[in-house]
């Protein structure tokens, strides 16, 4: 069978996300199955350059995966000809910095996000790729969940009716760091280095009610860091300068303004880290990370409220279970191959850095509106 190749940098792979995920669990399982199939028969097998800062760890994971091809020149890993692609998972400080060296390098961009600091630097990355045309994409792996496809499933095959409200519930306990082991990098709460809840989540919840409900018009946010202090990797005790919550409002095109809650101070969601129950006119759902259960308004109980005595329905039992129907992949997999298929067969794609842009504007505005206790609205890019 014909193999194609293509060359791919990727900037980050030490860390957390970008080893897990984009590494072993997205390009080298395309790898591991041959490649990824293209329309004219062939395979398009990804080569892989590893870049990093550190050359201890970038050999080792090189060494655990029978690779060969690693740098801690940035640089010099651009300048290559057979290097096609620039993916970006480094922590947020250093993102925008290397995305523009990639774009005057003339590769195509694929990115974690947020894609920058603040929206001014967004836009002129997206700007910029334009200019160059570029392809570019950015990650938006939620919108591959399970649970959020068969979600999405319901609203567009008109399940829900009118939809008349939706929430959002997502979180967890991230360890301190003195009993236990931090479950997350202690560069996310650090201000300075990037870190904060709203920069990391209202980027997610952007895309997701976007796709999947429509347009965000407003945000109303209040942020709050519930742990102020907390232990690194090497046991020292530091402050947390970054927030851990956000409480946000978004209002959408069509009066609904959805609350979702964000936190890594929390022990978690009764069911799943993440839940979106969603209700209208004609039946209801609550969708999590893999799963989605439905009510019909035919189908709906209707109990009567009684203080004074115990409830013996089991209400959750009477729900449906929304069936799979297809088999879902790794969703950041997923999105790796949708943007594969972009680049060397001109596939559609949406997920671009415009979109990362829009994402990088809810999370300033949802700042703006913690600062400032008001409702801001979210005017068009």
């Amino acid at each position: 069978m014909d193999r194609r190749t293509i060359g791919i940098a990727l900037g980050g792979v030490t860390g957390r996300m970008g080893y897990r995920q984009h590494l072993v669990r997205s390009l080298l399982a395309i790898r591991e199955a041959g490649g990824l199939p293209l329309r004219d028969g062939s395979r398009l097998w990804p080569e892989l350059a590893l870049v990093g800062r550190s050359e201890a760890k970038l050999r080792e994971i090189a060494e655990r995966h029978g690779l060969t091809d690693w740098s801690t020149d940035l640089t010099a890993t651009l300048a290559r000809p057979d290097i096609q692609i620039y993916f970006d998972a480094q922590v947020t400080s250093q993102r925008e910095k290397a995305l523009r060296m990639a774009i005057d390098a003339g590769k195509h961009i694929y990115t974690e996000k947020p894609i920058a600091e603040d929206l001014a630097a967004a836009v002129d990355l997206a700007r910029l790729a334009d200019g160059a045309g570029l392809k570019h994409g950015v990650v938006q792996d939620k919108l591959f969940l399970p649970g959020l496809r068969k979600l999405d499933r319901l609203v567009k095959g008109g399940f829900f009716g009118r939809i008349l409200s939706i929430r959002g519930e997502f979180g967890y306990w991230v360890f301190e760091g003195d009993w236990q082991p931090a479950q997350r990098p202690s560069w996310n709460y650090r201000a300075a280095d990037g870190g904060g809840i709203v920069v990391d989540m209202f980027p997610h919840w952007h895309y997701v009610l976007e796709q999947i409900f429509g347009r965000v018009n407003a945000v109303t946010a209040h942020v709050t860091t519930h742990v102020p202090t907390r232990w690194d990797e090497n046991g020292d005790a530091y402050e947390a300068t970054a927030d851990d919550a956000a409480y946000g409002i978004f209002q959408l095109e069509g009066g609904v303004g959805p609350p979702i809650n964000s936190s890594r101070a929390v022990p978690g969601c009764p069911h799943e880290l993440l839940e979106v129950p969603g209700a209208g006119t004609e039946g209801s759902a609550v969708a999590g990370l893999r799963n989605c259960r439905i009510q019909h308004r035919a189908t709906t109980p209707k109990p009567v409220w009684n203080p004074d005595l115990p409830v013996t329905e089991d209400f959750r039992s009477q729900w449906q279970v929304v069936p799979d129907n297809e088999e879902f992949d790794n969703g950041f997999k997923a999105q790796w191959e949708l943007f594969l298929r972009h680049v060397v067969e001109d596939e559609p794609y949406t997920w671009d850095l415009w979109a990362g842009a829009r994402g990088v504007q809810l999370a300033e505005l949802g700042l703006q509106s913690a600062r400032e206790g008001r409702r801001i609205e979210v005017p068009e890019l």
